[in-house]
Order: C-alpha cells, then structure tokens, then sequence
C-alpha cells in the first residue's frame, strides 16, 4: 500500500511545480539569442544573395540590410568576400559543436564522411544563396583563390573532428586534397533537391575513396625517397660553413685568398 503513495505524491509535487511556475512572470527574452553584429552582417549577405545575383550586391546593401552603419561594417568586415568567410566560421561552428562520439571507434573513413556530411547540413539553410555565389565565382579565378584559403582553414578544424593529422607535407597535401574534393561534392549538392541527397552521399563516398587511395601512394613514395632525403639532410649539414670576422660578421672566402 505504501508503495502506491510514491507516483501520487511525484504527481502532486509536479502539479504544485507547475503552478508555482505559472505564477512567476514570464522570464524576458534572452539576449544572447540576438545575433552578433558580425552574424547579422552574414546573414544579410545571405538573404541578398538569395535574391540577387552576387555581383550586384553592394556593401552599402549589406549594412542596410543588416541595420549596421557603414562604419561599423567596416569595424567588423574589410570587404563583402570576407563576410562571405565570416559565413565558414559560422558552418564550422555549427559542425564543431556537434557530437561526435558515437564515432571514435568508426573507420577514418565513416567519421570524414559524418563531419562533411553534417557541414552540409549546417549549409543547407543558405543553399539559395551558394548556388548564385558559386555560378557567379566560376569566372572570378582571385576570389576563387582567395575563397581556397578560407576554406583550408576550415577544412583543418573538419578533419581534426574526424580525428585526422594534417601536419607535416603529407597533411598539407591531404588537407588541399579535402578542400577540392569538398568543392566537387558542393556542387553536386547545389544541384541535389532529393531530401536523401542520394547523388551527394555516392559522390562524397567516391571522392573519400579516391583520397584514401591517393594518400596511400604518396604515403609509399615518402618512404622510398626517404633514404635520399636523409642523404640531402647529411650533405647539408656537412657543407664548410661562411668564415666569420672578429665581429662574427660572414666574410666572402674568396676574400681571404
């Protein structure tokens, strides 16, 4: 009989709780679900470029749009191409915050393939907007360099969330490998209104794939030329240093004959 007393009296309290609840005031709005400056300023990139073509779009536009003066724009950005970057630190954010737990003990393989996956999804929301920036950057070969740079530093946070080195020349060369390989994946998926994004997973599948093979044969090229490095190595260290003054400036040894 006692026990049967527990869930009434777990009722009760929950009904007394939320009565007490109703009776407070309503908490006010939190301030920190404003956007930041720097946020508001993306995003009002974002909505113009959902509706204009990107060459049209002014910084004078952006502040607007954005309810930031000129001024502070410029505080916060040096130009609409940084904005732009401002958005990949935004994805980042979002991808990096996610939990990716469940995946330590996947292949190197499964957990590159959840971290772009979910990049992806922290982009859809601007999908409009990247299909119009990307068909007008195809022509503009600076900004697509300099777009290459912003995405390098991005994709360095993405692989080390999947648990993935990317120093030393091998992780340059794997990280730039991502980088291009995301961008073809990119625009398949600008292309993709399938909510399976079947088209996109097969093509970021085979592009995963073909990196894997690549980095296993410069991986096996490292260590075949390894012995000549070493030698290079060896011969530099043993080449006759400058002859050096009594004020340890380098003199020219032909001066000395």
């Amino acid at each position: 009989m006692t026990e049967s007393k527990g869930p009434a009296k777990r009722g009760r309290g929950k009904a007394a709780a939320a009565e007490e609840s109703a009776a407070q005031p309503a908490p006010a709005p939190d301030a920190a679900a404003k956007p930041s400056p720097r946020e508001a300023a993306v995003e009002a990139l974002m909505r113009l470029a959902a509706e204009q073509p990107w060459n049209d779009i002014e910084i004078g536009d952006v502040a607007r749009e954005a309810g930031l003066t000129l001024a502070e724009l410029r505080d916060l950005f040096p130009s609409k191409g940084a904005i732009l970057g401002g958005l990949a630190r935004i994805i980042d954010r979002k991808v990096l915050e996610g939990d990716s737990t469940d995946l330590a003990d996947e292949p190197t393989r499964e957990r590159l393939f959840d971290v772009l996956m979910r990049r992806l999804d922290a982009m859809t929301p601007y999908k409009p907007a990247l299909r119009r920036i990307s068909y007008a950057m195809r022509g503009d070969p600076l900004s697509m360099v300099a777009l290459n740079g912003v995405m390098l530093n991005s994709h360095r946070y993405m692989l080390a969330a999947a648990g993935i080195d990317t120093e030393g020349p091998l992780g340059q060369v794997k990280l730039q490998g991502v980088v291009i390989a995301f961008a073809r994946v990119t625009q398949v998926w600008l292309d993709d209104d399938d909510p399976s994004l079947a088209r996109t997973m097969a093509r970021l599948d085979r592009e995963i794939r073909k990196g894997e093979r690549f980095m296993e044969r410069a991986e096996d090229v490292r260590r075949l030329t390894a012995p000549l490095r070493a030698i290079g190595r060896s011969f530099l260290d043993r080449r006759p240093r400058p002859a050096r003054d009594r004020d340890g400036d380098e003199t020219d040894p032909a001066a000395a004959i």
